[in-house]
């Protein structure tokens, strides 16, 4: 009788434990996305310059390390903020620059909008509800991703345009995937902190939505 009993009792904590992780990043990433977007405002309002690569590469990975240093604590709330309030503002310069370059600038901007919200929906929908297991692409996720990274720095570097586009289609493949992985992953136990949870999806949906922007730019921008 205890045999079966306690192995129903752990489904039941199990189940109630990634509700609950479920519910609280959606809660907290729909909280940081409305404060990145109020900081890109600031950043387009203000007109600021674009950043330097290297003042974005070190706000962005310092911020990531104090907050997954601090996941477990309020600290981490504190750091998770700061670091997609950072990102927003760096978000501010470049819809300004895309909104001058292009005459349908904004038309463009809210063409990449809409492109993520709906991969964003779709992916979540079915990691909310394929019973398939997408562990698989953990390993091929980290891979491709630090290889777009290291081809995206080359691209930048040595001023290659046909590679940097062909690195935002990369990132649109490979964020796309990684919302994917990272939903499943909160459903079925496999990331049980919010706040890392949170930042992941962020970082996929920043970049998924600053790579369409760019293809966009290039395919349907209009001078």
């Amino acid at each position: 009788m205890n045999q079966t009993y306690y192995p129903q009792t752990a489904q039941r904590v199990d189940a109630v434990t990634m509700n609950r992780v479920l519910r609280s990043t959606y809660l907290l990433l729909s909280m940081t996305l409305l404060f990145s977007g109020a900081m890109a405002y600031v950043g387009y309002a203000a007109r600021l310059p674009a950043f330097d690569l290297l003042p974005i590469l070190l706000g962005y990975f310092g911020l990531l390390f104090l907050t997954t240093k601090f996941r477990n604590s309020g600290w981490g709330l504190v750091f998770c903020f700061g670091l997609t309030g950072f990102m927003g503002l760096t978000l501010g310069p470049i819809i300004s620059a895309y909104t001058y370059m292009y005459a349908n600038g904004a038309q463009l901007v809210t063409y990449a909008l809409g492109g993520t919200g709906v991969i964003f929906l779709a992916m979540s929908g079915i990691a909310l509800t394929s019973k398939r297991d997408f562990s698989f692409l953990g390993k091929f996720l980290m891979v491709g991703i630090l290889v777009a990274f290291l081809a995206g720095l080359g691209a930048y570097f040595f001023q290659m345009p046909a590679l940097a586009l062909a690195v935002s289609s990369m990132f649109v493949l490979l964020m796309t995937g990684l919302i994917l992985f990272q939903t499943q992953q909160i459903v079925r136990g496999g990331e049980t902190n919010y706040i890392m949870a949170t930042v992941t999806l962020f970082v996929s949906i920043y970049n998924l939505f600053t790579s369409l922007l760019h293809l966009f730019g290039f395919f349907f921008g209009e001078d």
